[in-house]
């Protein structure tokens, strides 16, 4: 989850573009983290030292771990603890982004140092998605401290944010949260939730992001938008809201119930007030709402 959120920071910080987030978001999966981003992100080497290596490199062939050690930045033991390590999630973004030649190495160390600075992080925190870390992290785009049970809210869109990378991917960008949009080019399926907590939900989406959606939710191929684009779409909406409502039993003791998922065709005909909660895939943007 904090790769999602630093990807909204780079952007709106202007880091980076959008185009170019989508870019090094598409490619992700595909890079190999390089030992001079490791370093850097462990503190044992800073972006200069990375840096006079990687041309080092270019006039010998020499590994990177060699260099190092040469120069005396890197031990023998620090080389083997750094190869041994699992790479998060926001330094496969990092490294796209350098790879592409986006950032340079001192920019994206600076950057990466600014958000955490920020946002009062540590390096354990980035690569542990905590509840008490992340849920910091989602007030900093959304403010439900001002809304009337803002944490369940909160506790909604953190449920949200790891349902959309454990069932759809982890390819997106959170975005601003919007008040209002009428475009009649968007399909929507609607949810309520009843209870002591009620809400009324929905997911929508332009016709680009449809199909691609639903593919990977339930891994088959939808050529043409029909009723089984709508269907995956109303199957993960009760699938969140039923996780959602399950926790809400579990951690606070609150009981809700869940009318079915409908297909509707005019969101304002659901919810008086909302507010709307964009992600950007790298297919196209899926919108989630809730009313106030």
């Amino acid at each position: 989850m904090y790769t999602q959120f630093f990807g909204n920071y780079l952007l709106n910080e202007k880091l980076i573009t959008p185009e170019q987030l989508i870019d090094v978001m598409g490619s992700k999966k595909n890079t190999k983290i390089k030992l001079g981003l490791l370093a850097m992100n462990e503190g044992l080497m800073n972006s200069a030292q990375v840096e006079e290596v990687h041309a080092i490199q270019t006039r010998q062939d020499k590994r990177f771990g060699d260099a190092a050690i040469e120069l005396g930045y890197l031990t023998k033991d620090q080389v083997d603890m750094l190869l041994s390590k699992q790479t998060p999630g926001y330094l496969l973004l990092g490294q796209a982004i350098i790879d592409k030649r986006y950032m340079r190495h001192h920019d994206f160390e600076k950057a990466l140092r600014d958000y955490n600075k920020k946002n009062s992080l540590t390096l354990e925190d980035a690569t542990n998605d905590d509840l008490v870390k992340t849920s910091k992290l989602i007030d900093t785009l959304y403010d439900f401290n001002s809304i009337k049970n803002g944490s369940y809210y909160r506790d909604y869109i953190y449920l949200l944010i790891n349902n959309l990378i454990r069932f759809i991917g982890s390819d997106f960008t959170p975005l601003k949260p919007e008040l209002y949009d009428t475009s009649s080019s968007y399909k929507f399926v609607s949810q309520n939730i009843n209870g002591k907590l009620s809400l009324s939900t929905a997911i929508f989406s332009g016709k680009e992001a449809l199909i691609p959606f639903s593919y990977r939710y339930i891994q088959e191929n939808l050529e043409d938008y029909d009723e089984y684009v709508i269907a995956s779409f109303q199957d993960f909406l009760n699938l969140h809201n039923g996780i959602f409502i399950v926790n809400m039993s579990n951690e606070r003791e609150l009981e809700l119930k869940l009318s079915p998922p409908v297909a509707v065709s005019d969101l304002n005909s659901q919810m008086e007030s909302y507010i709307i909660f964009p992600f950007r895939y790298t297919f196209g943007t899926i919108k989630f709402s809730l009313s106030l």
